[in-house]
């Protein structure tokens, strides 16, 4: 559990603290005055003051921010509001191109942290079905549980997702596991009877007893599990390098589909689609990885990477995609939009993105009880 929470804080905090890294980078690039970076959330614990910049240490170790002088147009109502509505270093100043690619960058780090994250994974082995007839280029190859059904042997039993099956013993008959053949020959001769199946989880070796059904549901079958022959696969650094950018294309173009459908589907049908996972959520799957070994923790943490990088360029207020899109809107019109109307598109869009966590994450927490 301790492992769980720490694996938590450091995937969601690598991710955000990127992408605000992003943004900072960006911003001195630029010529913009960074008034704080800040590691994780306020409360501070303490800052230092380099320059012009205060570079913070915050209680809540999820991420970070930016405070980028002038990110708000100034509402000419106090003397600080004057001072920014002259400064060449104030952002709003800045041409419309420098404003926006200091506003993609956040996007563009979490796209280059899935890169990293998956260029290591290609190179360390990456996880993925063998194939038949192709297992000599395969290593580390396993009988892997990919899904158990409700209620069902497996489940009662508390095997789990990701489980690999080592050995099928009942009295004094054991079988040493190499293929899925193996596993349904053994069930199907023993149904009815107490088997003791040994699994491999993480770094644990766990024996589990149950019963084999002998008349059960459809399409379940007799212990209620899926099971996939998988191995590891991995490539020279040069070509792992090459993987990680075609395996980043690919999954940011699924993610981009499925947000479509989903967000489609909500508004033509209003229904939600699919599985969508909060704070709740993330921690529930970052504890399921952490079981199945540290390459899927690096395999997940770009994935979410690219989801985090995805949301944030969609176009709704208060995202970075709201933000450029007002700047769009600028650049068509020839004037920058009232800044009360942006403020409050943008206020507003807080709000509705708070709330939408908020029931994820209630739904989240409903499935756990």
């Amino acid at each position: 559990m301790i492992l769980t929470i720490i694996v938590f804080i450091l995937i969601l905090g690598l991710l955000i603290f990127a992408h605000e890294l992003g943004h900072f980078i960006s911003a001195k690039k630029a010529g913009v005055k960074v008034e704080e970076f800040g590691f994780g959330f306020p409360p501070r614990i303490f800052g230092i003051k380099k320059g012009e910049t205060t570079y913070s240490l915050n209680a809540v170790p999820l991420g970070g921010f930016v405070k980028i002088f002038g990110e708000d147009s100034p509402s000419s109502e106090t003397t600080e509001d004057e001072e920014r509505s002259k400064s060449p270093r104030a952002f709003y100043n800045k041409p419309i191109w420098k404003r926006a690619i200091i506003l993609v960058m956040g996007v563009v780090m979490n796209l280059i942290i899935a890169i990293i994250l998956l260029s290591v994974v290609h190179m360390l082995g990456v996880p993925t079905i063998v194939e038949q007839g192709q297992e000599k280029n395969y290593k580390n190859i396993q009988i892997q549980i990919v899904e158990t059904a409700k209620n069902s042997p497996a489940e009662n039993a508390e095997i789990k997702v990701g489980d690999s099956i080592l050995e099928l013993k009942i009295k004094n008959e054991k079988l040493k596991i190499n293929d899925i053949e193996d596993v349904q020959k053994f069930i199907a001769f023993h149904v009815g009877e107490e088997i003791t199946i040994t699994v491999k989880r993480g770094d644990k070796i766990l024996e589990k007893n149950l019963t084999p059904r002998v008349d059960p549901p459809k399409e379940e079958g007799a212990l209620g599990i899926a099971m996939s022959k998988t191995g590891l696969i991995s490539y020279p650094w040069y070509k792992a390098i090459l993987k990680g950018f075609e395996t980043t294309g690919k999954l940011a173009a699924t993610m981009v589909l499925m947000f479509w459908i989903l967000i489609k589907t909500l508004l033509l049908q209003g229904k939600i689609i699919g599985e969508i996972a909060g704070p709740v959520g993330i921690a529930v799957l970052t504890s399921q990885v952490v079981h199945l070994g540290w390459i899927y923790v690096l395999q997940f943490a770009a994935i979410l990477s690219i989801n985090l990088a995805i949301i944030n360029i969609l176009p709704f207020p208060a995202l970075d995609g709201g933000r450029l899109l007002f700047l769009l809107i600028e650049k068509i019109k020839g004037s920058p939009i009232k800044f009360k109307t942006e403020r409050l598109a943008h206020a507003l869009g807080f709000i509705i993105l708070i709330g939408l966590m908020l029931i994820i994450t209630l739904r989240d927490v409903i499935k756990l009880f």
